[in-house]
């Protein structure tokens, strides 16, 4: 009976959530069309509503940890699922993602993506993707802040390993900017191929910066050793509560 009510529960927090981003979306367009800010402000106002309705209402509590960057700087993350966008997004103050190009095509999603400045690039041409990427990131006509990109290139489920990939080793390069690594356990709760919501804590932590500066490949070994091992640690913390549950 309780599984079959989170059940429920998992699919009603879904369908509002996708309602609250419609809502939201039209609610802020007249400001967010007059100033960058005003699409800044919609996001943030949305990654709000998620982490505070999934609280009440699927029992899925959010919590980021250590220090959040400010000013320029590169972002790795893991990715498991679209929580930890929201939650690393709602965290910073003038986030942009590296993004699949097919996100520019979205309802609503993808307008306000390329209104903050997101860089859309095309995974299925590697090479030239990776020099699209390092372009318009370095053509200037992006403000500064924190740009976000996902090494392993997709959401990656808990306990699979995917290699990381060499465009965020040359993003890396072509920045000279400190790369603050990012580790979740966010898929032990928001699986990637699943309505079902677990009750818990997910967590997003901000690790210690590597510096710029860094030979590529030693940058991309270091980068997947302490985002690796800090998301295993999450995530055994994560299967603890769950076992309890």
């Amino acid at each position: 009976m309780r599984y079959a009510l989170q059940w429920l529960r998992s699919v009603l927090f879904i369908g509002q959530m996708y309602l609250a981003m419609l809502v939201l979306g039209v609610a802020y367009l007249p400001y967010a069309l007059a100033r960058r800010e005003g699409a800044l402000a919609a996001c943030h106002a949305f990654c709000r509503y998620v982490r505070w309705s999934a609280g009440w209402l699927i029992g899925l509590r959010s919590e980021v940890r250590g220090t959040v960057p400010e000013g320029g700087v590169l972002i790795a993350a893991k990715h498991q699922s679209f929580l930890d966008i929201i939650m690393i997004f709602g965290a910073l103050s003038h986030p942009r993602f590296i993004m699949k190009k097919q996100l520019s095509y979205a309802p609503i999603l993808g307008w306000y993506a390329l209104r903050l400045g997101c860089v859309p690039v095309d995974r299925g041409r590697r090479g030239q993707a990776i020099k699209d990427m390092t372009a318009r990131v370095k053509s200037g006509a992006l403000e500064a802040g924190q740009l976000i990109i996902y090494p392993q290139g997709t959401r990656v489920a808990p306990g699979v390993k995917q290699p990381y990939k060499v465009g965020t080793a040359v993003l890396y390069q072509e920045l000279a900017q400190d790369c603050v690594p990012v580790a979740t356990n966010v898929g032990m709760f928001w699986p990637r191929h699943s309505l079902y919501r677990k009750p818990g804590l997910a967590v997003v932590e901000f690790l210690p910066p590597i510096p710029a500066g860094r030979e590529p490949r030693a940058f991309l070994a270091e980068l997947e050793q302490v985002v690796e091992a800090a998301s295993d640690k999450l995530m055994a913390e994560a299967a603890e509560q769950l076992g309890r549950g």
